[in-house]
This record gives structure tokens, C-alpha cells and sequence, in this order.
């Protein structure tokens, strides 16, 4: 049943201009993908009769994996399925693909599409405050590919699910928490989503929700992120999770990876603890795929400070080129400052060699523009998918630009400073760009951060060892004048993890 379903939603995608299915959000799952997820639920505890629910249904291809396998068992009397969808272009086709399943279905099935917007119908309900007046449906099973579509904070569903709304929502997260509302406690939810919640500030909301009372159980990366979605132009990284309605913390998380939407014979797959995958007050996923991964989560996570907690923090630069064309120069002169990009960060140093930009200079007439001239440690915002690291920094030191009181810092670049504004110390300098030079603390990010932008919040959050630890490593490097990885790799295990592998 599910070659035809395929089928019909083929000949569907080639009516259907690709462009118009981007602004919707709506990305079709291959055949693959579909029978996989399909795979995942444990369905030997499961009742005879079983309720299923398929929000954002599209063309049904989802809800027809997860039947096939169903019905092809003999111990099932009754399957009952619920799509969520509203869209018009798309219901024509999800009708006519269940009503075929129906009429070939070995056992009982019956279907009701629900023709409402999925977050909006309920939202009532999922914010009430009073649990036991609850009177939504639960289900058994919820399978689901929803939208992939950032909306503005106003968009009346973002509005209306405030819980796990913080900064700039996206429906994919909506219909994610909305689905483990939908649950039956210990009842198991499967999902093909973006990556992107499991880090960062703007998902907070959604994962204190989400990881409270939902426990993960597997996740499945694609290594490729663009061969997820067959004929389809995606290219955020996806991943594949199982979760369970349940506050009990299981014991262990399987992480498996495959290349791309059709190899999933050929997968890697480890079972790592539930605390080195979900871990830190703002429960952070950590995605690894091998023990030494996992080793590095584990390495990293003996500390529990952040460089907030020692008096530190990340800062994003301030200068936006395209808003500030008027402040900004191509040569030096009176009230000209240095502007910093990410091409003067080269082999661990900050130069101001001319970086190949229309603009190397800024005013210093406008305060909130500029910056103190004294110590940071410099870090690129954005490195290109094939580099080996995504943590490339560089010293700055106020001594090698003498004749300035004040520099400009582009905002493709991050700082770090003090968070009361006094000047870092040279060994203090030294210290944090040793700890980020080094192969463990670009591992472990990369772990967190699947994307090639450097987020100054999530490196906010990265346990870091106390600060005299910090610049007594300095102090050895500065000794060494030896800024390669190698040696800070050396001095970084022998100062702040003395013992780990």
C-alpha cells in the first residue's frame, strides 16, 4: 500500500511547484525515511485495538508506513488513524490515499481527517492550567513530519502556545510539543525534524517542556543534509527522534547515523547514557556517534562552571556592515578606528592586515559602535562546512595596537571579555584560546552544534575549568610561544584533565 501512496504523492509533487512548497514549510518524506520511522515504534505491548495520529499529514505516505506494518501483523483487530491537515491542495490526495488503504486493509481501519489547523484547535487545552480538566484525545502512536516553517512571534499559533515560545518560534517545534501533549503516558512519538532545537537560547522553552515529560529513546542523524528529503531542497540537518511520554529516565540513548534517505542498511549506531546526551541546566541534546564522543562529552561535563560563572562571557561583535555604511571608512585617519573581521584571525593571532572588505576603518563618533582597545580573545562567527574546526580563534591584544583607544569588531566575529568590563590579563588571554584551540573543545561543539555558525550562547554554556586553571595553562603558553593545537592539546590535558583520555 505504500508503493501507491508513493505513487500518488509523485505525481502530486510534479503539479506542486517547489516554491510554493517551501513557503509552506511542507517536504515530503521519502519511502525510505517513511518505513524506518515506521520501524522504530514498540508496538508488542500494544493493545489490540491501536489509535494513531499523523499531524500534518500531507499525502499520508507516514501514516501508510506505519499501517503496512500493522498489517502484516496478524495479533492487530483494529487500527484507527487521525491526520491533521488543512491544507486544500494537499487533502484531495490524503483522502483518496486512506480511502484506498481502507479499502485493501487486511483488518479493521477506519480514518478521520481532521480538516483544522493542528496548534490552533487545541492550544486551549495545552496551556490550561488545570491538567485534570483535560479532554483531548490521546493516542497510542504519533508519527509526524510537520512543517518546517519560521513564523514571527505574533503568528497566532506561536501566540497561542506561550509555554514553549522563546524568541523566534518555528511550526516544526509547535508540532512537536503539541505531540507529546497528544500522547498517552508511556506512549512513544516519532518525528523527522530539523536539528536546530537541541542547542541555542531561542528552543529553551521548548526543550524544558519537551525533555520534562518526554524522555528520548533514539535518535537517527543523516550525514548528508542535503539527501534527506528526495526531490526536495533542504538544507538544514535533520534528524530522526523517538520519544516517550514518560518522566522515568531511561538508562540509555541510541544515536544512529546514516549517509542519506536510502541507506539506512548501512547504519552506524551506539547507545550512550542518557545523561552525556541530554545534560546541563538548559538540557541540551548532545548528538555523539562514537565513543569517542561520547568520551569528550564526558571529559568536558567534569566540569560544571561556564565562563559566565568565573566572570567571562561570549559577546557577539557590534559593527553590521550594511546598516553602518555611513560609519564606515576604507583608510585610516583622525577619529578612524581599526574594524575587525574574521579574515584578521589567523594561526591563533589578531592582525589588521587589510582583509580584502571595501571597509577596514570605522568612526569612533558613534559610541555604541566601538569598543575599548584592550584584551580578547577573538573567535569567527562562520566557517565553511568543509573546514576541520569550527572553533578558530585568535589573541587580541591591546599592546599590538598602540595608538587606539577604541577598536570596531564586526559582527561575524565573537569576543570574549570580562563581564564587569575590566581588561583580561595576557595569561587570562593566553588560557581561554588555548582551551577553544584545542581538539576536544572544537569536538565537543561540534557534537552540540551541527551548523558552521560559532553561537556565542552556546559557547556561554560549555563547562570551562576554574579560572586560575585557566591561566596557569596560559602562563605555560606563553612560556612555550606555542599557539599550534598540538601543544595546547598537551598543555590543556595536562593542567585541566590530568588522567582523561
Amino acid at each position: 500500500m505504500l508503493d501507491h501512496i508513493i505513487s500518488k504523492t509523485a505525481e502530486f509533487l510534479e503539479s506542486m511547484p517547489k516554491s510554493i512548497r517551501k513557503k509552506k514549510g511542507q517536504f515530503f518524506t521519502s519511502k525510505e525515511t517513511a518505513e524506518f520511522m515506521a520501524s522504530l515504534f514498540d508496538i508488542s505491548k500494544l493493545s489490540t485495538k491501536v489509535e494513531i495520529l499523523d499531524p500534518g499529514a500531507g499525502t499520508g505516505i507516514l501514516s501508510a508506513a506505519l499501517l503496512d506494518r500493522f498489517f502484516s501483523e496478524k495479533r492487530f483487530s483494529e487500527i484507527q488513524l487521525t491526520c491533521y491537515e488543512n491544507d486544500l491542495e494537499v487533502l484531495p490526495v490524503l483522502r483518496e490515499n486512506l480511502e484506498f488503504i481502507q479499502n485493501h486493509a487486511p483488518i479493521k481501519f477506519g480514518f478521520t481527517i481532521v480538516v483544522n489547523d493542528y496548534l490552533i484547535s487545541q492550544a486551549s487545552l495545552f496551556e490550561s492550567k488545570e491538567p485534570e480538566k483535560d479532554v483531548s484525545k490521546k493516542y497510542d502512536l504519533i508519527i509526524g513530519n510537520p512543517p518546517y516553517l519560521r513564523v514571527m512571534r505574533d503568528n497566532p499559533a506561536a501566540v497561542a502556545m506561550p509555554t514553549v515560545v522563546h524568541g523566534a518560534p518555528n511550526l516544526y517545534f509547535l508540532f512537536a510539543a503539541m505531540s507529546l501533549f497528544n500522547l498517552k503516558s508511556d506512549a512513544e512519538m516519532v518525528y523527522i525534524i530539523p536539528r536546530s532545537w537541541t542547542s541555542g537560547e531561542y528552543f529553551k522553552a521548548f526543550r524544558n517542556y519537551f525533555l520534562k515529560d518526554g524522555k528520548l529513546e533514539r535518535i537517527h542523524l543523516f550525514v548528508s543534509r542535503d539527501k534527506v528529503f528526495s526531490q526536495e531542497q533542504v538544507l538544514q540537518e535533520t534528524i530522526i527522534i523517538k520519544v516517550k511520554r514518560t518522566k522515568k529516565k531511561p538508562r540509555q540513548v541510541v544515536v544512529s547515523s546514516s549517509q542519506a534517505n536510502n541507506d539506512y542498511n548501512n547504519m552506524t549506531e551506539i547507545a550512550v547514557p542518557y545523561d552525556s546526551v541530554v545534560a546541563g541546566k538548559n538540557l541540551y541534546v548532545y548528538l555523539p556517534t562514537c565513543s569517542n564522543d561520547v568520551e569528550t562529552i564526558y571529559t568536558i561535563n567534569r566540569y560544571d562552571t561556564t565562563l559566565p560563572d568565573i566572570g567571562l562571557r561570549m559577546r557577539t561583535g557590534i559593527v553590521v556592515d550594511f546598516r553602518q555604511r555611513d560609519e564606515l571608512r576604507t583608510n585610516p585617519g583622525d577619529h578612524i578606528v581599526p574594524l575587525f573581521y574574521g579574515q584578521h584571525i589567523k594561526d591563533g593571532r589578531v592582525t589588521h592586515i587589510p582583509s580584502g572588505k571595501d571597509y577596514d576603518w570605522i568612526t569612533d563618533e558613534k559610541p555604541g559602535l566601538i569598543q575599548e582597545n584592550k584584551n580578547y580573545v577573538f573567535c569567527k562567527r562562520f566557517t565553511a562546512k568543509e573546514e576541520k574546526r569550527r572553533l578558530q580563534c585568535g589573541i587580541y591584544l591591546a599592546e599590538d595596537f598602540p595608538g587606539y583607544k577604541y577598536i570596531g569588531t564586526q559582527n561575524k566575529i565573537n569576543y570574549v571579555d570580562r563581564l564587569d568590563g575590566r581588561p583580561l590579563t595576557k595569561m587570562l588571554v593566553y588560557g581561554i584560546y588555548a582551551l577553544f584551540n584545542t581538539t576536544l573543545y572544537d569536538m565537543y561543539y561540534r557534537i552540540l552544534n551541527g551548523s558552521t555558525q560559532v553561537n556565542s550562547t552556546e559557547v556561554n554554556n560549555i563547562p570551562v575549568p576554574p579560572i586560575e586553571v585557566i591561566e596557569k595553562i596560559g602562563s605555560r603558553i606563553i612560556q612555550e610561544d606555542d599557539l599550534t593545537t598540538e601543544c595546547c592539546d598537551r598543555i590543556v590535558k595536562e593542567e585541566a584533565y590530568c588522567g582523561e583520555n
